[in-house]
């Protein structure tokens, strides 16, 4: 029987269940917090060996380009990814589209030199044919600059952005920097490069045969991407006392079709 004032004693009972309660689900809610959601760690760990097998794959780069002057969403893109999806040794394809000239073009990755090659001289020729317009096409060493760009934070190798690339640029100089991990002075360039207004991410270039050092650039902005181009780039090249080229290109025109091709750059 219960003193005057005091709970009965299965009120008290029940309230020491309830304690027991409360402290066993914040305990299972805690708990689930911190477990990971079903599914999560397998994902994240084949996410990180696509991105190795992708790395370890890649063994040259192509640039392209056509003028063909015409506005991107008028390009037939979805007709060409399936072509170039069944080609051997193709690995991932960023499109292209030229700020202010509708240039097309694209920078692949290839498991070898030899698949590249087949494509610049056999697929891409005749696919300019087809648009009866002439044709750029250059052959990059992907392992010559591996160590240069992914200290320029490649997404072609295990970069990371935050953002979405708001445009690209490529260049390249007419030098010849064999072996390029040696002739080509990235050390020196790449932290003045790291400064730039805008810069998210370069990979280094080199081509097959010729040496010739280049790059391809994303940046968040056009504006950011035009401004180094015509401002910063021509110093550098004035520096090294060479040739060389510059091309800017709107990176939001082209986002679909570079996701429908496995672009490093929204994987």
């Amino acid at each position: 029987m219960s003193k005057k004032g005091e709970p009965p004693h299965e009120t008290i009972a029940t309230a020491m269940s309830r304690r027991k309660v409360i402290k066993l689900a914040t305990t299972a809610i805690a708990a689930a917090a911190i477990a990971p959601i079903p599914g999560t760690l397998k994902a994240a760990a084949t996410q990180t060996n696509d991105l190795k097998e992708k790395i370890m794959t890649q063994k040259a780069f192509i640039y392209t380009e056509v003028p063909v002057a015409t506005p991107f969403k008028d390009v037939p893109w979805q007709r060409i990814n399936d072509a170039i999806k069944k080609l051997p040794g193709f690995v991932n394809k960023t499109w292209l589209s030229g700020v202010g000239d509708h240039s097309g073009g694209g920078l692949y990755a290839f498991d070898s030199i030899e698949n590249a090659q087949k494509f610049v001289t056999g697929y891409f020729p005749e696919e300019a044919r087809g648009f009866g317009v002439a044709q750029t096409t250059r052959i990059f060493d992907a392992d010559a600059t591996q160590n240069a760009s992914r200290d320029m934070n490649s997404m072609h190798y295990d970069g990371k952005i935050d953002q979405k690339p708001g445009a690209y640029v490529y260049t390249e100089v007419q030098l010849h920097a064999v072996p390029f991990d040696e002739a080509a002075p990235w050390r020196k360039l790449n932290p003045v490069l790291k400064q730039q207004p805008g810069l998210l991410a370069k990979t280094w270039l080199s081509g097959l045969h010729t040496g010739t050092p280049g790059g391809f650039y994303a940046f968040d902005t056009i504006e950011n991407a035009q401004n180094f181009a015509l401002n910063y780039f021509p110093t550098e090249a004035a520096a090294l006392n060479a040739a060389y080229m510059t091309k800017v290109f709107d990176a939001n025109v082209t986002e679909a079709a570079s996701r429908d091709m496995n672009s490093p750059f929204y994987v």
